[in-house]
């Protein structure tokens, strides 16, 4: 395990001890390291870059990679102590809905969330007095083969609070706006598992429909490149000889149905 990797957890660590005021062990196990500690409900499992597949226990747990650490730490550290220690909880009901433009949504989605930013077609946000705190970023509809021709399916792409923020009831407010602008059949999304590996999705009417094989990347630089076969795999090799493999736990996908 290279120290590299370990200096890095080590200033994470201390981080994450420094905001929730708890001390937290750390384990170094086959490949990778372990935070755990009896404040926290879930284990935190790191994993070097030349590590390229998860632990796979009963436990749940949250997974990170050491590039997406080195890359998105500040966010990963406030999107973990935002799980236990809320520094501010917004009611939505004391909120108000509206439309936003895409450049607002992707400055947002950068700024708050770990994953690629996505513009999608229609985009929705909370404001608390005048300030953005959560947004909802969907598709465009779908016909469905098997559903009369006025039904549409949308997906939720991506949804996404402010750092450091719970807004309660937040997601439910932004796909109400939605549907009541759009009139969806459903909406499905896919909820990542290296985070959760049960989706808290369901208390607000979501069903799981599927669980997904993990992706498969190829990670060079502050890229990643999703790849499927060994064919793609070895194209991006060619391109990124430097680079090296990994995948994540794959997604939960869920529909709420409103038709």
């Amino acid at each position: 395990m290279n120290p590299a990797f370990k200096d890095l957890v080590i200033r994470f660590k201390i981080e994450l001890e420094r905001h929730l005021a708890v001390r937290l062990p750390m384990i170094e196990l086959d490949g990778y390291l372990q935070i755990e500690s009896s404040e926290l409900t879930k284990k935190i499992f790191l994993y070097p870059n030349e590590r390229r597949s998860r632990f796979q226990g009963p436990e749940e747990g949250i997974h990170i990679d050491e590039d997406i650490l080195a890359q998105k730490f500040d966010l990963i550290v406030q999107r973990i102590v935002a799980k236990w220690k809320n520094n501010r909880r917004i009611y939505a009901r004391k909120t108000i809905v509206a439309r936003i433009d895409k450049k607002v949504s992707q400055q947002f989605l950068v700024e708050h969330h770990l994953q690629t930013p996505l513009p999608g077609k229609y985009r929705y946000g909370l404001y608390e007095q005048g300030e953005l705190v959560s947004i909802a970023v969907f598709s465009g509809g779908r016909r469905m083969s098997d559903k009369n021709d006025e039904y549409r399916s949308f997906e939720l792409l991506r949804f996404c609070n402010k750092s450091g923020y719970n807004v309660i009831g937040g997601l439910s407010k932004l796909i109400k706006a939605f549907a009541k602008d759009f009139s969806p059949g459903d909406i499905m999304t896919y909820t990542d598992r290296d985070w959760n590996q049960h989706s808290s999705l369901e208390k607000i009417g979501f069903t799981i429909k599927d669980i997904t094989a993990p992706i498969t990347f190829w990670v060079a630089g502050a890229h990643r490149y999703t790849y499927r076969n060994e064919e793609e795999l070895s194209v991006l090799m060619d391109q990124a000889p430097l680079g090296f493999p990994k995948e994540n736990m794959g997604s939960i996908k869920m529909i709420l149905y409103i038709k």
